[in-house]
């Protein structure tokens, strides 16, 4: 069976904004993500000094038919607009694949 991750690596965009870009992760964008086809479950990371928050997102299946997945809901809408990210420099975003050595 093959199967990957898609790693986000994101940030607020203000102190201001840190509230309101931790409630969008949790309570709506997560819920969303795991509604889409190949995402079964995330974690998110937070970093010990500075740097990024990280989201994994486990894949079933092929991460490139999530993706594409992913691709559709975002042009249908079925997945929401960033609450407090910051999208200057946009989020860093990276799928990986199981290693089949």
């Amino acid at each position: 069976m093959t199967g990957g991750v898609m790693i986000v690596e994101s940030s607020p965009s203000s102190d201001r904004d840190t509230p309101a870009y931790h409630d969008w992760y949790e309570n709506t964008h997560i819920p969303e993500m795991l509604r889409i086809e190949g995402f079964v479950s995330a974690r998110r990371l937070e970093p010990l000094e500075g740097g990024s928050f990280v989201v994994i997102y486990e894949i079933e299946g092929d991460p490139e038919q999530a993706r594409a997945a992913l691709g559709e809901a975002l042009s249908s809408g079925k997945v929401s607009r960033p609450e407090g990210v910051r999208l200057d420099p946009p989020p860093t975003v990276r799928y990986l694949r199981e290693f089949g050595g």
